[in-house]
């Protein structure tokens, strides 16, 4: 079985860690896209305050399987 897949890139957020980041990006991509299949991390940085890391910031390119027209 073959499949088509479709390619989004989104940024993922987190205070706590760039796993964490990674968590909320596909968490809320998954609350509007469906079959989600795969993702690939593009990019992490972070923002600092105070010379301390405050919040990660993750580019993740996601992958989903489109579905076949009738």
């Amino acid at each position: 079985m073959s499949h088509t897949y479709k390619i989004i890139e989104i940024v993922g957020t987190s205070p706590i860690s760039s796993d964490e980041a990674i968590k909320n990006a596909v968490k809320t991509a998954g609350q509007t896209l469906q079959h989600l299949r795969w993702f690939e991390v593009v990019e992490t940085r972070g923002h600092l305050e105070a010379g301390l890391i405050a919040h990660w910031q993750v580019t993740l390119k996601i992958g989903f399987t489109l579905e076949p027209e009738d």
